[in-house]
């Protein structure tokens, strides 16, 4: 098989498979849903709609006020979509957003220009775009006689991965304080061996050229096949390598994955899991041992995963009384 086709079947492949792990998780709504996803109204709160934080079409995203607006100060919750970096939207997160500002949080749903054959975006355009976009969320929220003092950033899948960089790379940049962040199955690295689910850990030359391949279009940067060999691959991917950047300053950290993913590694959340272990961060990895993508497999985890990540906003982001 030549190089090309090689190279875009696997870009192929992995884009499928997210989008196949994204639908099994949307499709298994388990008993205990109901207690972390709230419909929409205007009991609520206000939701503002596609404000503009940059000139690109996709450069919008959606606010959401909650009712009681007198409070001195509030905490804002981003939560970024699902879609492989290929496709999702803001809307699609409207039962969690809404969730979070029935707690009384202003919450946010970003979109981030989407890769597709005819444009070279990347995780690292997405997370400088996310990056650009903070800022004008704050001032949006302020605008509307809500003024933010902290920040969690979150997300599910692609999102999950765009959230941890802000939330890790980003955080010293922030007009306000992160103080934590939660998702699910978002890939935090990419380290080759990690990815056999593609077979990218083999030492054949196809492997090595898809792995170089992916890797670029992921990383936004060439990578070429001696680079893979040698590993200097990894300085270049560092910006959009979540784990790489995880100190002792690293935000609380609440994160689910399935053992069994065929999208992205769980090898790389153990890496994702040591950095946080090794830097002494107040964290919760939770591993649904039957379970892929999709988490769909392990309703019981499952509902601990969301139980700790109420418990973790009531500590780190408490709502003002």
């Amino acid at each position: 098989m030549k190089k090309g086709k090689f190279v875009g079947l696997c870009i192929f492949i992995f884009v499928l498979t997210f989008i196949l792990g994204i639908i099994s998780k949307f499709a298994i709504q388990p008993s205990w849903k109901k207690e972390y996803s709230v419909k929409w109204s205007d009991e609520i709160g206000t939701r503002i709609s596609d404000v503009s934080y940059d000139s690109g079409e996709a450069n919008k995203f959606d606010l959401y006020l909650p009712k009681d607006n007198t409070k001195e100060n509030y905490g804002l919750v981003v939560y970024l979509h699902a879609g492989g970096f290929t496709s999702g939207d803001k809307k699609d997160d409207e039962d969690m957003l809404a969730w979070l500002t029935s707690k009384g949080y202003v919450a946010a749903g970003i979109n981030y220009t989407l890769r597709t054959e005819d444009n070279d975006k990347s995780i690292l355009s997405q997370s400088n775009e996310i990056k650009s976009a903070i800022p004008v969320v704050i001032e949006e929220a302020k605008k509307h006689g809500y003024n933010i003092d902290k920040l969690t950033m979150a997300g599910g899948s692609a999102g999950h991965c765009l959230a941890m960089i802000y939330a890790y790379r980003d955080a010293k940049d922030s007009p306000v304080p992160v103080v934590f962040t939660f998702g699910a199955v978002g890939p935090s690295s990419f380290f080759r061996e990690d990815w056999d689910n593609y077979g990218l850990d083999k030492d054949a030359d196809e492997a090595i050229e898809a792995a170089a391949g992916l890797f670029s279009v992921m990383g936004g940067v060439e990578i070429t096949t001696d680079m893979i060999k040698n590993g200097s691959y990894q300085e270049l991917m560092k910006p959009v390598s979540a784990y790489a950047w995880i100190d002792e300053n690293s935000v609380p950290t609440v994160v689910a994955y399935g053992k069994y993913d065929r999208v992205q590694p769980y090898k790389g959340s153990l890496r994702l899991k040591k950095a946080l272990e090794d830097n002494n961060i107040d964290f919760k990895y939770f591993e649904l041992p039957h379970s892929g993508h999709g988490l769909q497999n392990d309703d019981k985890v499952v509902k601990q995963w969301m139980e700790a990540i109420d418990e973790y906003l009531a500590k780190y982001m408490p709502v003002e009384k």
